[in-house]
């Protein structure tokens, strides 16, 4: 009998962890100037995005899939078609959450595997030239 291996949502913690990854991601977005760009494709309020991505970080880790139970598949290029998106958009997204995994703590070998499924996700977004 095959033994169950712990899914990515587990082995950094779970619902807590998940949850602090999306609001220190949102935290850097609003603070820190690198990502003007980026926080201004958003609205002024950021608590809905949070949500969303927390709810999406949760079913793509492996974890509950709240943003498919609530939402539907996520669709995530039709869903971010409206906004502009371009080489740096993408890296200041992908810059964003690199900070907020280190800042909560994610351990450096899972973060270097995220690091290269948020860049493919990430890049998989752009829409515009630049």
């Amino acid at each position: 009998m095959e033994e169950k291996q712990p899914t990515t949502y587990e082995r950094i913690g779970g619902e807590a962890v998940v949850g602090q990854l999306a609001d220190r991601f949102y935290e850097l977005m609003d603070s820190v100037p690198q990502f003007k760009e980026l926080r201004a494709m958003h609205p002024a309020s950021l608590a809905g995005s949070r949500d969303k991505l927390f709810k999406f970080l949760s079913g793509w880790l492996g974890g509950p899939d709240l943003f498919v139970e609530e939402f539907g598949h996520p669709r995530l290029r039709a869903r971010h078609m409206p906004f502009a998106i371009g080489t740096q958009e993408r890296d200041q997204w992908v810059a964003c959450m690199v900070l907020a995994m280190e800042d909560i703590g994610i351990e450096a070998g899972i973060r270097a595997k995220l690091l290269e499924n948020f860049f493919n996700t990430a890049d998989f977004m752009r829409n515009k030239e630049g």
